[in-house]
C-alpha cells in the first residue's frame, strides 16, 4: 500500500511542479528580459537535471563509476528519442534557429569532447575541471547573448505567450523565482517517490535487477525533463521545451560528467570499454539524427517523434537482450542495421531535402 501512495504522490508532484516550473520560468523570462529559449536551456535544463547530477556524484563516491557514467548517457538518450518524440506526438515542435546554429553544434560538440577524453578509459581530475569551466563559460554566454537582445527576446515570448506581460503579484520576480525553485523541488522528489515505487512494483513482478535498472532506474533521472517538457508542449511553450532537453543534454555532460571527474579525484573516473564502443556512439548517434529533423522546415513533426519513440524501444530491447545473451540477438541487430535505420535515413533525408526546395 505504502508504494501505492508513493506511486499516486510521486506522479502528482511531478504534474504540480512541473506546471509550477515552467510558469515561474517563462514568466522570470519577461522579467530579465531573456527569451524562453535561453530559460529552458539553463534555468529548465540545468534545474531538472539535478537527479542526474546527484545519481551521478553520489555514485562516483560510492565507488561506482559505471554507474555515474552510464546515468548520463542513458540520460541524454532518453531526453533526444523520448522527451523530445512524445512532446512532439503532443505538438509538432517549431525549433529556434538559434538551436539548429549554435546549440546543436555545442550539444553535439560537447559529446565529442565527452567521447576524446574517454578514449584512454578515464575523466581525469583535469578533464573533469575543464568540462565544468566549459559549463560556466556556455552559461554566462547565453544570458549575455540574450541580455544584449531584449527587444529579440520579448518578441519570441510574446510569439510563444501571447497573453502578455504577467500582471499582478505574479508580475514580481521574485515570485516567480519561487514558484521556480518550489517547481523544481517537487519535481526532484516526486521523480525520487514515483522511482522508488516502481522498482518495488517491479521487483513484486519478479522483475529482473538487469531489466529494473536498464528501465525504469535509468529513464527515473530524467522524469522532471519529461513533465517539464510535456507541460511546456502543452502550455504552447515549444521554445523552452526544446531548450529544457537540448540544455540538459549539454548540462549532462560538462556538469555531471566534470563534477563526477572531480569527485573521482585522482583516480579519475572510469568510463567502460563497452560504453566506449557502444553507448557513446548511440547517444552521439542521436544527437546528430536531430539535424536533419530540426531543418526539414526547422520543426519536430508528429510522425519523427514517434520515430524517435519507437528507436528508443528498439534501443532498449537491444540492451536486454544483449545483457541476457538471448538467441534472437543476431538475427535483431541484423533486421535494425539492415533494414530499419537505412529505410529512417532515407526518409529524413528525402524529406530534409523536399523541405528546403519548398522554402
Amino acid at each position: 500500500m505504502s508504494a501505492i501512495f508513493f506511486f499516486v504522490a510521486g506522479l502528482a508532484l511531478l504534474v504540480v511542479g512541473a506546471n509550477a516550473l515552467v510558469s515561474g520560468a517563462s514568466k522570470l523570462a519577461l522579467s530579465f528580459g531573456l527569451s524562453p529559449l535561453v530559460v529552458g536551456l539553463t534555468v529548465v535544463a540545468f534545474g531538472t537535471s539535478a537527479p542526474e547530477m546527484a545519481v551521478s556524484t553520489g555514485a562516483v563516491l560510492a565507488g561506482q563509476g559505471d554507474v555515474a557514467v552510464g546515468n548520463v548517457i542513458g540520460s541524454n538518450i532518453f531526453n533526444i528519442l523520448v522527451i523530445l518524440g512524445l512532446s512532439a506526438v503532443i505538438v509538432p515542435l517549431a525549433v529556434h534557429v538559434q538551436v539548429i546554429r549554435q546549440e546543436m553544434p555545442i550539444m553535439i560538440g560537447s559529446a565529442l569532447l565527452f567521447m576524446a577524453f574517454s578514449l584512454d578509459g578515464v575523466i581525469t581530475f583535469l578533464e573533469g575541471a575543464i568540462m565544468l569551466a566549459l559549463l560556466v563559460a556556455y552559461t554566462a554566454f547565453l544570458v549575455i547573448q540574450a541580455r544584449r537582445a531584449p527587444a529579440q527576446a520579448a518578441a519570441d515570448y510574446e510569439a510563444e505567450l501571447p497573453a502578455g506581460r504577467p500582471q499582478g503579484w505574479m508580475g514580481k520576480w521574485y515570485v516567480q523565482v519561487w514558484f521556480v525553485i518550489a517547481g523544481l523541488m517537487m519535481l526532484v522528489q516526486g521523480a525520487e517517490w514515483l522511482v522508488e515505487s516502481a522498482v518495488t512494483f517491479a521487483r513484486a513482478l519478479g522483475l529482473s535487477e538487469l531489466i529494473i535498472g536498464l528501465t525504469i532506474v535509468a529513464a527515473g533521472t530524467s522524469l522532471p525533463e519529461v513533465a517539464a517538457s510535456l507541460a511546456a508542449a502543452f502550455k504552447g511553450e515549444r521554445d523552452m521545451a526544446v531548450g529544457n532537453v537540448v540544455g540538459s543534454c549539454v548540462f549532462n555532460i560538462l556538469g555531471c560528467v566534470g563534477l563526477g571527474g572531480l569527485a573521482a579525484g585522482i583516480d579519475g573516473l572510469p568510463v567502460a570499454t563497452s560504453v566506449l564502443n557502444f553507448d557513446l556512439w548511440v547517444m552521439l548517434a542521436a544527437f546528430i539524427a536531430c539535424l536533419p529533423v530540426f531543418l526539414s522546415g526547422r520543426e519536430i513533426a508528429r510522425w519523427e517523434g514517434g520515430v524517435f519513440v519507437g528507436y528508443y524501444v528498439a534501443y532498449v530491447a537491444y540492451l536486454i537482450l544483449s545483457a541476457q545473451e538471448h538467441s534472437v540477438l543476431p538475427a535483431y541487430s541484423s533486421v535494425m542495421l539492415s533494414f530499419v535505420l537505412p529505410i529512417t535515413i532515407i526518409t529524413l533525408v528525402v524529406v530534409s531535402i523536399r523541405q528546403t526546395k519548398t522554402q
